[in-house]
């Protein structure tokens, strides 16, 4: 028999799943069944756990006929397991390394009914919070019961950290019910029922703390579930726990602090609600409380237990308003501290942002959409190509570009546009009721009520981005994470070109947002070209129309100073047959600094506005890590990664695939090879084009030339001639 059954329910959890299923079959431990329940997932779930499945024979994936919730898919789960132990691990949590070996070693050490281990709490911003239990477990006894050892109570009472024998759960046919807190009504009865309980003094899980947060976090009148789930804890424990009265006090203390915690400082009962939550505690306090010799907690606890026991709403809230001015005190000590450093900005600035905050009285000007790229650089990447549809599609709404007074000139005849920093730009920046950006708009911009805020993205992520750059802090240095959360929060929509985008910008921006998984649409361009498109790319570009084209796009490197080079690019062209020409277009994050030096047959193109433009005049891609390679794949000509640094790269910066593994063609690591890519066909050979293919087919695959129309017709108000 297998000994352990790892059931992991999954809904909504494309940006952590693999990390999860990671985190269980790379163990060295192998004697365990996954039993993954793809619980109707809307996202790219399925699709991931079928992968898994497919190449491992020890995953195993159920998928309902409808979504039935965390409870009954752990139920599903626990039906089809075979291990004698069964390990509920929640897909968003992920297990520490050799966990599951630990907890094998003990479960057969102790032939146990249950097994606690410890766990962490990982929040999102990188910080790690020991558990609840991080002062219980070590005083815990090698094994127990419940009775002998109330302590336990103090432990979490979710399922995830707690490893239970599957012929105890069959034995008194314990189940999850439905709804939220199902954890309550199961893990206490189990708790209760256990004769051999042991605890394992090790962090075996990674409890994921989201950002966006639980779903018990959030306000709403389901928390009026934890009362059903309570009343079924009672009712199961003293049914299956022979010594029920010695567990009375500890487990009614458990109740009241739980009900605390969800009642709260009103972030999950809304107002309106608290009376009644009150009033049910009340009575809960009142039916369950023991009978006997029960002393309330002291301090702050024990004013809570007396305000609960008496019924008095109004104490109650008058001991949480209390709290709450203290903390309310705190905060406008460090607004003053803020509005200090506020004080000393330019004085048009101030004008103009309080100019901007009256215009945000005014109605959201639904006729209106501002579209911007790069911090205002022109008119440029996906949303240029969305403007340029737009006006196609949703003429009824007005489209203006933002761009900052240098590169004003740069905007084509005909595209409204408004200068970065004028009145009106404040003024169409507060009333819009679209704003469309590749990138962010300022940390001091507001998200109205009503207005649409899409963000388009600049390219799909080979280097590791927002949340997950925490651990690697060169390619994090300088970033305030949490500032650029902030930003994502405003997200209406985000535009992602696949599905390992969509899974990739998940994790790193977990806020609430809808994903359009269309495409990007600057790559229309490329997937609609025909011969006659790139020859006036050429023309306009200023090659030869008889040369051959390479252009060399690398990427940015936080570590090196200056944009300095990796390639001699005057060597390498001199080692090209004489009709090469090389474009080289420097990461735009350079100004005069790491622009290479121009003449021959090496041509500076890093100014040129357009990159499209440099795609469709080239006849082959020279790039490191950049995400050009990823546009470049959808004209289905040849790309050369050139890596003198990988292992530097992906260990300072971090990535999200492996790039030498799964390359969009051929690979060099030095200037020799390089040049023989090129000089002996290598580039344009069998291999590199099966790689190409492989690579195009992962993610190009919705660049048809129709991304634009799909989020035009998603977002904006289209008329109904172009419906």
């Amino acid at each position: 028999m297998t000994l352990l059954s790892v059931v992991v329910p999954c809904y909504k959890v494309q940006g952590y799943l693999r990390e999860c299923l990671d985190s269980i079959l790379d163990q060295r431990f192998t004697d365990l069944e996954v039993i993954a329940i793809d619980d109707r997932s809307p996202d790219h779930s399925g699709e991931i756990l079928a992968e898994y499945a497919a190449r491992d024979p020890r995953v195993r994936v159920l998928t309902p006929p409808e979504n039935v919730g965390l409870g009954r898919a752990r139920n599903l789960g626990l039906d089809a397991a075979t291990g004698e132990y069964v390990w509920f691990v929640d897909s968003d949590d992920w297990l520490t390394p050799g966990a599951i070996g630990a907890v094998a070693q003990r479960l057969r050490d102790g032939r146990l009914d249950a097994l606690i281990v410890d766990y962490v709490r990982a929040h999102w911003d990188g910080r790690i919070e020991p558990s609840s239990s991080v002062d219980v477990l070590p005083a815990a006894p090698d094994e127990f019961a419940l009775h002998e050892w109330l302590p336990a109570f103090r432990i979490l009472h979710v399922a995830w950290n707690k490893i239970i024998r599957r012929e105890l759960l069959l034995q008194l046919n314990f189940r999850f019910e439905s709804g939220w807190y199902e954890d309550v009504s199961f893990t206490y009865p189990v708790l209760g029922a256990a004769r051999r309980i042991g605890v394992l003094n090790r962090v075996c899980v990674n409890y994921r703390q989201r950002r966006t947060g639980a779903i018990t976090r959030t306000r709403g009148e389901r928390h009026f579930e934890i009362f059903d789930h309570w009343v079924h804890a009672w009712e199961r424990t003293a049914g299956c726990a022979p010594e029920f009265e010695a567990l009375r006090r500890p487990m009614f203390d458990r109740m009241i602090w739980h009900l605390l915690l969800v009642l709260g400082n009103g972030e999950r009962v809304p107002a309106r609600s608290r009376r009644a939550f009150f009033a049910r505690m009340t009575e809960f306090y009142r039916r369950y409380r023991p009978e006997a010799g029960y002393t309330p907690p002291g301090g702050l606890a024990g004013k809570r237990h007396r305000m609960i026991a008496r019924g008095s709403f109004v104490g109650f809230e008058a001991l949480r308003q209390g709290r709450a001015n203290v903390r309310r005190a705190r905060r406008f000590a460090r607004r003053g501290k803020r509005a200090a450093f506020t004080a000393a900005r330019r004085v048009r600035e101030r004008l103009y942002r309080g100019y901007y905050r009256i215009q945000r009285r005014l109605p959201v000007d639904r006729s209106l959409a501002l579209y911007a790229s790069y911090w205002y650089r022109g008119y440029l990447c996906n949303p240029a190509a969305i403007h340029a549809k737009a006006r196609e599609l949703a003429p009824g709404v007005r489209g203006v570009v933002v761009v900052n007074r240098s590169r004003a000139g740069t905007i084509p005849s005909g595209v409204d546009h408004v200068v970065a920093g004028t009145l009106r730009y404040y003024r169409l920046l507060a009333r819009a009721g679209y704003l469309f950006n590749n990138v962010n708009w300022p940390n001091w911009v507001r998200k109205r009520a009503g207005s649409v805020h899409v963000m388009t993205h600049h390219g799909t992520p080979l280097k590791l981005m927002g949340l997950a750059q925490l651990d690697h802090p060169v390619g994090a240095k300088g970033k305030d994470i949490r500032a650029e959360l902030a930003r994502a929060d405003r997200w209406d929509f985000s535009v992602t070109s696949n599905a390992f985008t969509t899974e990739i910008w998940e994790r790193a921006y977990p806020c609430r947002y809808e994903t359009l998984e269309v495409g990007y649409p600057r790559n229309d361009r490329l997937a609609l070209a025909t011969p006659a498109d790139s020859a006036a790319a050429r023309e306009k570009v200023g090659v030869p129309a008889d040369a051959t084209v390479l252009l060399y796009a690398p990427t940015h490197r936080e570590w090196l100073e200056d944009g300095r080079p990796v390639l001699d690019l005057a060597e390498f062209a001199a080692q090209l047959p004489p009709d090469h020409v090389l474009l080289v277009r420097s990461h735009y994050f350079y100004d005069k600094a790491g622009r290479p030096e121009a003449g021959g047959r090496v041509v500076d193109v890093s100014r040129y506005p357009i990159v499209e433009d440099l795609y469709l005049a080239s006849d082959a891609l020279i790039t490191d890590y950049s995400s050009a390679m990823f546009d470049y794949a959808v004209l289905d000509r040849p790309v050369v990664i050139f890596a003198p640094d990988w292992e530097v790269y992906r260990t300072n910066r971090g990535v999200t695939f492996d790039l030498m593994a799964e390359p969009p063609g051929a690979v060099a690591t030095t200037l020799p090879e390089l040049v023989d890519a090129f000089t002996g066909g290598g580039y344009a050979g069998d291999a590199a084009a099966k790689a190409r293919a492989a690579f195009r087919a992962r993610f190009c695959a919705l660049d048809d030339g129709g991304a634009a129309e799909r989020v035009v017709r998603r977002v904006l108000p289209t008329s109904a001639r172009h419906s």
